[in-house]
């Protein structure tokens, strides 16, 4: 089973953060054994206060964290402040050089930008911010016409439902597509993989 580890900071997107959780939480084998554990992590040990007014409690903070397979960095209007957020930032890197996976949703991508790790790769976020990710990062490539780019290692996507899209890709990609197909189909998910 995988472990992964969603980032969440005040001002954050719901469905960045929300829909990624759903597919790995739901993603099963045909036995109905969970092929991911999912964790949610925050910078302290305090109610995340997400878009919106939702309130969310953390089931960890980045100091007593323990090892992931794969880390989800979703966006919102709070990515603004924790792309300048020193400690966010030394440990989005400590887990980029441990982890199998490191995924962005929508704006996450700016604090991946800001740390280096997507430097001379491709990327993409929401529509409305390609010109922040290109000033964050000036050498990515800022993909503006597809759902999510994969890089190998780093996988981003574009804005809030487009992360859904990322993870089922990122299930196809790990445990095949009937898979991810079962997956979307649980989710009554609309998914087309033709259109990656």
């Amino acid at each position: 089973m995988r472990r992964v580890a969603i980032l969440l900071f005040n001002d954050v997107e719901v469905l960045d953060f929300a829909g990624p959780f759903e597919v790995f939480s739901v993603c099963r084998t045909t036995n109905g054994d969970r092929l991911f554990d999912v964790q949610i992590v925050a910078e302290h040990d305090a109610i995340i206060a997400a878009r919106n007014g939702l309130m969310i409690k953390p089931h960890t903070t980045i100091e007593d964290a323990e090892e992931y397979d794969i880390v989800v960095i979703p966006g919102g209007r709070g990515t603004r402040r924790e792309m300048k957020n020193d400690r966010i930032k030394v440990w989005v890197k400590k887990q980029y050089a441990e982890v199998e996976l490191m995924l962005s949703v929508c704006t996450g991508s700016l604090v991946l930008g800001t740390t280096g790790l997507l430097d001379g790769v491709h990327a993409t976020t929401h529509h409305g911010a390609f010109d922040e990710l290109a000033e964050a990062a000036p050498s990515t490539v800022v993909v503006r016409d597809k759902k999510y780019v994969d890089n190998g290692k780093i996988v981003t996507s574009a804005g809030i439902s487009a992360g859904i899209e990322m993870a089922l890709h990122v299930v196809r990609r790990l445990h095949g597509a009937e898979t991810a197909e079962r997956t979307a189909n649980y989710m009554e998910y609309d998914w087309d993989p033709k259109n990656d």
